[in-house]
């Protein structure tokens, strides 16, 4: 942004006014870009109400470190005044003592509902609710109700839903969308202008995936995080894709083989970098000196058939190639809710005829390119080159299978055990593939090319 120039010089009061009156993700991005402490020198000239939508805009980066830096006194007034689930997430990533500190200046109903919420797992429901949302008893007419939301409207998250609460118990009873309540006569009791059907809901501990995939199915732009009948909170559409974008984050990075990056790439320190790289890397280069023993078992073939050698990269290619396949198509599958568990089988059926037609077709491309290379003089393979050929064709046919077979199954053996199954990441089942193969074409090679070069 041009317009934000005036941070550049140090001049806060220039960057205050013009922070007033842009759009607030603009502003969010300039922040975004600036250390720390000038962020904060910044933040400390803005406006109290223009305060308060910045720290509201999930993609503010450094949130929790801006309100650390902020005045006690002016930050926990800025909590007050946040929507509860941001609040919320501000805290959490809070230390010591100033997460205390923060909640002490909190109102005694406010901080209770903060501990109520900081209180659940990180990715459950009720960890990213906001209990700031519509609800209505049901001896309320629809008029009433309308009028009730045209003053409340301001500090609501959202008011597309409406949910019928008993007063006495908070047991969520109906929900109805505002289109349906707009068109119902005023005069109708609220319960009766709801559709008559239990609204769809999660619970507090329901994973933020599986309530995406709520919210997705049943086209929903809020959804109920219910206790036992008991009305916690909502979860919103804009809360749930922000958790969906950290959560595809995390499984991009894990299936990289690098451990997931808790800010972005580029403020992340080199220290940082090293620290959670070179972990997967030292472990990935242990798993692969097993493809080197592998080598070494077959010492003396590859000493009488050194064509052989050849091949080795492009067989362990194929494979770990295959096998990166299957494992993206079946982690996706399992995020979406395609597939689970109990689908292990079906999907090892659809991936071994898919393994064996992929590697037939990969071979008949090897054994085309060593006949090519032989007829036309590029390479010579030896009197034996035809051989040499098969053997290429039929392993690579045996390594694409056991690649796409392993690459599929990986995911739900890490899911099953308990682990995450995005850590099936690539150079995972690329060193599993390796190792397999190899041991795969010489098996072949041995015979294949016995009586001849082994």
């Amino acid at each position: 942004m041009n317009e934000l120039s005036p941070v550049a010089g140090g001049d806060a009061l220039a960057f205050a006014r013009i922070l007033a009156n842009d759009h607030v993700a603009d502003i969010v991005e300039a922040l975004n870009g600036e250390p720390h402490d000038v962020a904060a020198a910044l933040l400390s000239e803005v406006p109290f109400e223009r305060l308060v939508e910045i720290f509201d805009q999930p993609d503010l980066e450094a949130a929790p470190e801006l309100a650390a830096m902020l005045p006690r006194l002016r930050a926990g007034k800025l909590l007050s005044a946040m929507s509860v689930d941001r609040a919320a997430d501000v805290l959490r990533e809070l230390d010591e003592p100033a997460r205390s500190e923060l909640l002490g200046t909190q109102a005694p109903a406010l901080k209770a509902t903060l501990l109520s919420i900081l209180g659940y797992p990180e990715h459950s429901a009720a960890s990213i609710m906001t209990t700031e949302y519509v609800s209505v008893p049901p001896d309320w007419t629809a008029g009433r109700t309308l009028d009730y939301i045209r003053k409340v409207e301001r500090t609501r998250e959202t008011i597309y839903a409406i949910y019928i609460v008993d007063p006495k118990t908070q047991e969520l009873l109906r929900s109805v969308s505002l289109r349906r309540l707009i068109a119902g006569d005023p005069d109708d009791r609220i319960i009766d202008v709801a559709l008559d059907r239990a609204p769809v809901s999660a619970t507090p501990l329901t994973d933020r995936e599986d309530v995406a995939r709520q919210m997705s199915k049943y086209d929903l732009l809020a959804i109920p995080v219910v206790d036992n009948g008991r009305m916690l909170g909502i979860v919103t559409v804009d809360d749930i894709m922000d958790a969906m974008i950290e959560e595809t984050t995390e499984d991009v990075h894990r299936f990289g083989g690098v451990e997931a990056l808790d800010e972005p790439y580029m403020r992340a320190s080199f220290l940082t970098m090293i620290r959670k790289r070179a972990g997967w890397l030292c472990v990935l280069f242990l798993s692969e000196m097993l493809t080197a023993n592998a080598m070494q078992g077959y010492a003396d073939e590859l000493q009488k058939a050194i064509v052989l050698t050849l091949f080795i990269p492009l067989i362990m290619s194929s494979g770990g190639n295959s096998g990166s396949q299957a494992t993206s198509l079946v982690l996706r599958a399992l995020a979406l809710g395609e597939i689970g568990l109990k689908d292990w089988w079906r999907v090892a059926l659809r991936e071994l005829p898919a393994g064996i037609v992929l590697g037939a077709i990969l071979g008949a491309v090897g054994i085309t390119r060593i006949t090519l290379w032989q007829k036309i003089g590029l390479f010579d393979y030896g009197e034996h080159w035809m051989l040499v050929a098969a053997t290429v064709g039929l392993a690579l046919v045996g390594i694409v299978t056991f690649g796409s077979l392993a690459g599929s199954m990986l995911p739900f053996a890490l899911k099953r055990i308990g682990f995450d199954p995005a850590s099936a990441s690539a150079p995972f089942v690329a060193t599993l593939v390796d190792v397999t193969g190899l041991v795969i074409y010489f098996s072949v090679a041995l015979v294949v090319l016995h009586g001849t070069l082994l």
